[in-house]
């Protein structure tokens, strides 16, 4: 499901701006960061979360769409994160880390089942990995997958922009 050409689900995700937004209505391109969960200082992660590849990272992903903000303005792309938190627990990150951009809430995993998006399961609940996804016009352009470098991929992203218009 998530080849370049597929069109994304028409479905209206909560964001932390307070708004709705329907990736699949959006015109033009847009990065939408995939990732498992963010932590909070002074709440322990879920169970096994440091046996599990690829799970730790998503803070400094996160910021580091924050520091290339407006890099990624200058080429016309908009940012979202999107995770299967619920939106008011996105807030208070979105808050601490002073994101400039949306978070969208899958919480009822609706988006990630109708993209077949990969997940994995621990303390009986379900995360999203890490991906990330370049949509232009609804529609799934390119796709980083898997993310190796949390910390450095949203340079990675910039680099593709700037390599493919």
């Amino acid at each position: 499901m998530l080849e370049p050409g597929t069109k994304l689900p028409s479905i209206a995700l909560p964001a932390t701006s307070g708004d709705l937004i329907d990736l699949a209505a959006l015109p033009g391109r847009s990065i939408v960061a995939v990732y498992p969960w963010t932590g909070r200082p002074g709440v322990p992660s879920p169970p096994n979360w440091d046996a599990i590849q690829g799970a730790h990272g998503s803070t400094p992903e996160l910021e580091g769409f924050r520091d290339l903000f407006t890099a990624f303005a200058e080429q016309s792309v908009r940012i979202f994160g999107l995770s299967r938190q619920p939106t008011e627990y996105q807030k208070e990150m979105v808050d601490r880390l002073r994101l400039p951009f949306p978070i969208l809430s899958d919480a009822g995993g609706a988006f990630a089942s109708a993209l077949e998006l990969p997940s994995f399961t621990t303390g009986d609940e379900n995360y999203l990995k890490r991906l990330t996804l370049i949509v232009d016009a609804g529609r799934i352009a390119h796709v980083f997958f898997p993310v190796p470098d949390p910390a450095r991929h949203a340079n990675d992203v910039l680099h593709w922009f700037k390599e493919n218009g």
